[in-house]
């Protein structure tokens, strides 16, 4: 207040403004406002006065503070988060946000000050849908009157963090835990991927002196489970379940008395975890609870094999294809004369389940075999030896590939429950399997692109425009290719391949059936009428005539003649000079100039 009556004193002795704006450091309108004030109410005018508003019509009331600092606490886990959430719940008109909760926690003093410890940053990922990533662990702590500590087999579904398992194992052996996971999929449904640790519950990688499949590995193959483990040391992977696992002890058991026995510990967690499902937020997922995200799946149908009755004419007994013994059956119409096969060590089959991704998994990351979207969680019957793999939904064949298993790898299944297998669905498939006899006839199914061509062993085979994106049977015949579409045969190509180079044919078969006719009349192709009337068709001119200038005319090219015609009527018959084939098919329609 002196320095401001100094300053209006200078001015009123006839100093500048801006002199004195300088001097005292301020601009003129702050001296203008001073010298003002000064006349208005004199010295007492130039008091530094309060400058907070007299009204808050935004500030928090009363009653929401004392409710706010009230809930933290009852509740001194509780963040401004979870508090602001409360009290939207509550019921409050306009309930503040967290920044407000915090400050109101702040200047009651309800907010403990540390230190910024800054953790590392960790890549966040979640699955897009429930039931598509299970995260399992066993956790410990759990603590008996009589002096025992038990483990618990913890689960949770990795989209909506719902807990699938809370099971209190009194010896967590391997068996113990297949129980209490197969109880969750009899209640929840079958998952399409679990998460695990590198534990000896629930893998046999590290088993001494050689790996060897443990029982639930065993039990994720036969539903079609997709195992994933973590890499050693490596706790943050399964972060959802371990973090899981501190809301846990610190709620629950780090504030109760040791348990009676095993079924109260597992009552009073029963009812902790459906807490933590149906009634308790989750800040993770939007302060929603798990239970409402959570949709629980199905179980896969059980698989109806029909077991194929012997024929009337069965082969006789010298007539037994290679890996079959003699005492099995084998059809006549099941031994394929001219295929060469090497010695087998025995097929095997059984039954598992496609996985969520469509991915069939017959032996690790040996062979699998993609089955689509369309066969998700289906059950399916594998049969399969050193040359083929065969699969068959409800007894119907849907798939055979080439195997990529050895005899090994065939025992390997043994081990984990496959059985002999009987007679083959299918003819072999011709992929590194063995030679083909001469005179084989081979087939194979193809998508054309857009420019009608397709790929057969590395070389490219162009079929025609006319078949662009349509999805062909390519039956090779010697030196011939036969391209069939829609049961007809369309035309006919040589053979890009030579007789020893089919069998590096992805997707080959032997041909079952005979050549199928070609289609029954002429070939059809389209022209827009140009300026001059003359369209070119096989490398012949036809004069149609400048009176359909612009317009789309078919010609039928038949064997001796050419037949045009327009909206259904004929126009004109042209004698046809040479057998050259045809090229184009579709009219070309150039966009207009500007």
């Amino acid at each position: 207040m002196e320095q401001r009556y100094r300053a209006v004193l200078e001015v009123l002795d006839g100093s500048p403004v801006s002199e004195v704006a300088v001097r005292y450091g301020v601009s003129r309108q702050a001296v203008y406002a001073w010298k003002a004030k000064h006349a208005a109410g004199g010295i007492e005018a130039l008091r530094e006065v309060s400058r907070r508003p007299k009204t808050s019509p935004t500030r928090v009331s009363g009653d929401v503070e004392a409710l706010a600092c009230e809930m933290r606490r009852a509740h001194p886990r509780w963040g401004a988060r979870r508090i602001a959430f409360e009290l939207a719940q509550a019921g409050i008109a306009s309930p503040p946000s967290r920044a407000t909760v915090h400050r109101v926690l702040v200047r009651n003093g309800l907010v403990r000050h540390q230190e910024q410890h800054h953790r590392r940053k960790y890549k966040r990922w979640q699955r897009e849908t429930p039931m598509h990533l299970w995260q399992l662990d066993l956790v410990g702590g759990i603590f008996l009157a009589d002096g025992r500590e038990c483990k618990m087999l913890t689960g949770i579904d990795d989209h909506s963090r719902f807990v699938v398992v809370s099971a209190v194992l009194a010896v967590p052996s391997g068996r113990a835990v297949a129980d209490a996971f197969l109880k969750a999929m009899r209640v929840y449904g079958v998952p399409a991927e679990v998460l695990t640790d590198n534990g000896k519950q629930f893998t046999g990688r590290f088993t001494k002196p050689r790996p060897a499949e443990v029982l639930f590995e065993r039990v994720c193959r036969e539903n079609g489970i997709t195992q994933k483990l973590t890499k050693p040391y490596s706790p943050t992977t399964t972060g959802k379940i371990e973090r899981w696992h501190q809301s846990l002890r610190r709620e629950l058991l780090d504030i109760t008395e040791p348990f009676v026995d095993l079924p109260t510990a597992q009552a009073a967690i029963s009812a902790w975890v459906h807490t933590y499902n149906h009634s308790r937020p989750h800040q993770a997922i939007g302060m929603a609870t798990p239970a409402s995200l959570f949709r629980p799946g199905t179980l896969p149908e059980p698989l109806k094999v029909t077991v194929a009755t012997p024929s009337e004419h069965e082969a006789t007994p010298d007539a037994v294809p290679p890996g079959a013994t003699s005492g099995t059956p084998i059809r006549a119409a099941e031994i394929t004369p001219g295929f060469v096969l090497p010695p087998s060590a025995g097929a095997v089959e059984f039954d598992t389940v496609v996985a969520a991704s469509g991915q069939l998994n017959v032996l690790g990351a040996v062979q699998r075999v993609r089955m689509g979207a369309q066969h998700a969680g289906q059950r399916v019957h594998v049969w399969v030896d050193e040359h083929s793999v065969h699969v068959l939904i409800d007894g119907d064949l849907v798939k055979t590939v080439p195997s990529n298993l050895t005899a090994d790898d065939l025992h390997q299944l043994t081990m984990r429950g496959a059985l002999r297998a009987g007679p083959p669905p299918a003819p072999p498939s011709i992929a590194r399997a063995g030679t083909l006899a001469a005179g084989a006839v081979v087939e194979v199914d193809r998508s054309l692109d857009a420019n009608g061509a397709t790929s057969l062993a590395g070389l490219r085979l162009k079929v025609g425009p006319e078949l662009a994106g349509k999805k062909v049977t390519l039956r090779l015949d010697g030196h011939l290719v036969h391209v069939v579409h829609e049961g007809v045969l369309a035309k006919t190509l040589p053979s890009p391949l030579a007789a020893d180079q089919r069998t590096k044919i992805r997707g080959a078969r032997i041909a079952t059936g005979q050549l199928p006719p070609p289609a029954a009349g002429p070939i059809s192709v389209q022209r827009k009428v140009p300026q001059d009337g003359v369209v070119m068709v096989a490398r012949q001119r036809l004069r149609i005539g400048r009176t359909y200038l612009g317009k789309i005319v078919t010609i039928h090219v038949e064997d001796t003649h050419f037949r045009v015609t327009c909206d259904g009527a004929e126009l004109s018959l042209h004698p046809r000079d040479s057998q050259h084939p045809v090229r184009r098919w579709k009219a070309k329609i150039h966009a207009p100039r500007l």
